[in-house]
């Protein structure tokens, strides 16, 4: 393991010429806001290593070499990795090649973990011994930096078998440009008009509540993010609708800092909430959302898809009830989908 800037600069210089990378991160998100990212994994043909970030000072020549024009990053369910890394990097990733979504591509399981498609793929099985191991403890067991580097040991193999076949089936473009909507900075800003959307049971709440709730939601994510505490230690959901169902009231202090938070918004907070997605479907939504179904599952087939990758029934539930950014109306999905679409009309 990398413990210190000499080691990490030799690791670094003898992978300069190398431009894809199989990462993983360890990191830990159990007292805090934002994760804390503990190791960072890296393989190329040449080398494996895993860098110990709490040891390590200055990150920055790291940083430099993963957020290169033309380094590829190959990761398996990329999303928290590029989060755990861009909280420290302030950068989010050029290219990426998400393993779990190219298994998509070729109708394997939705969400297929990576010792699954390992195991598929190699036929190699991966101890699962440590997932919910504490990565910030120090020293780790070299039996968790085995598992740490396991992670990326299998990813280049994994990574040249399903790139192979996307070529084949003439999806690569396809793959990489769901590995651009990955590094959309967009997904890993905190957003407080967004924040009712992490509220379970929002819907059991009367509308007239909802602009209200959206602001105590608010003000929960805006402490969450400045004392870097999970948002349910400051209120939790149940609490926050009790709130607005009358059966609790904000202790003083609660209430206090509810009220300067608002008093400090430089304008009101508008929110959105669609809380109709939440309700149950009409007759006539519900026949809407099996011909729309029925029509994805053909295309799924035809194309050798999981028809999930393509929409799943929270996003065929919006498009009936008239949001039209949807992903399937755009890009590779709307490609696909046009001719049987306008037909359906």
């Amino acid at each position: 393991m990398i413990k210190t800037q000499q080691q990490l600069e030799h690791f670094l210089d003898s992978i300069k010429s190398q431009t894809h990378l199989a990462i993983d991160t360890e990191f830990k998100r159990v007292d805090t806001f934002y994760p804390i990212l503990c190791l960072v994994q890296i393989a190329t043909k040449s080398a494996t290593d895993c860098i110990d970030v709490l040891a390590i000072e200055n990150l920055e020549p790291l940083f430099d070499k993963l957020y290169q024009p033309d380094t590829l990053w190959i990761v398996h369910s990329a999303r928290q990795d590029i989060e755990a890394l861009y909280y420290l990097s302030n950068r989010l990733p050029n290219q990426l090649f998400d393993t779990q979504i190219a298994a998509q591509f070729l109708n394997y399981p939705a969400q297929i973990s990576y010792q699954k498609i390992t195991e598929l793929l190699q036929g190699v099985l991966l101890d699962k011994a440590y997932t919910r191991l504490d990565w910030t403890m120090r020293p780790l067991p070299d039996e968790a930096i085995e598992y740490a580097l396991d992670d990326v040991r299998y990813l280049l193999k994994n990574y040249q078998q399903l790139e192979a076949q996307l070529n084949a089936e003439k999806k690569l473009d396809w793959l990489m440009a769901e590995g651009a909507d990955l590094a959309d900075i967009n997904l890993y800003l905190p957003k407080l008009d967004c924040a009712w959307q992490k509220i379970k049971g929002l819907s059991r709440l009367p509308k007239s509540s909802h602009q209200k709730a959206a602001l105590l939601a608010a003000w929960r994510e805006s402490c969450a993010i400045t004392s870097n505490k999970p948002r349910k230690w400051i209120m939790t959901d149940e609490k926050l609708i009790n709130y607005y169902l009358k059966k609790e009231k904000l202790s003083a202090q609660a209430n206090a800092a509810f009220n300067a938070f608002l008093s400090q918004q430089p304008a009101p907070i508008e929110t959105r909430i669609q809380i109709d997605n939440h309700q149950p479907l009409n007759k006539s939504e519900k026949i809407q959302k099996n011909e729309l179904q029925k029509l994805i599952q053909k295309i799924a087939l035809q194309y050798n898809l999981d028809e999930t990758l393509i929409a799943n029934s929270k996003t065929l539930i919006k498009n009936i009830r008239g949001d039209s950014s949807v992903k399937f109306l755009t890009g590779w999905r709307y490609h696909i989908l046009k001719k049987e679409l306008e037909n359906a009309k």
